[in-house]
């Protein structure tokens, strides 16, 4: 279903999270509409239960609207990590759109 892309990153509460105004959600969101790219919304668990490790804390803390965005991946950082072709693609075609936007 193409690239999966989080709002909220992050661990420790609001402490040591960093989540994107809805505005800018919404428009990456209309960006890959408009352009036809199949997308998925992520969720990482509940607060401090794993996941959310990203840059996006320290890139946030200057005031960036910031949203995790990729391929999904399934067992992510095991000797198995696998992913769909597809969403690959889909995911190489959404960068390219949102840098062309």
């Amino acid at each position: 279903m193409g690239p999966c892309f989080e709002k909220y990153t992050g661990s420790g509460g609001k402490y040591g999270a960093s989540e994107a105004h809805a505005e800018f959600y919404a428009s990456v969101r209309g960006i890959l509409n408009r352009a036809g790219i199949p997308w998925q919304a992520g969720e990482l668990g509940r607060v401090d239960h794993g996941g959310g490790g990203t840059v996006a804390l320290f890139l946030a803390a200057y005031g960036m609207n910031v949203v995790d965005f990729g391929p999904p991946l399934l067992a992510m950082h095991s000797p198995f990590e696998l992913s769909s072709a597809a969403d690959v693609w889909a995911c190489y075609l959404a960068y390219k759109a949102f840098y062309e936007a």
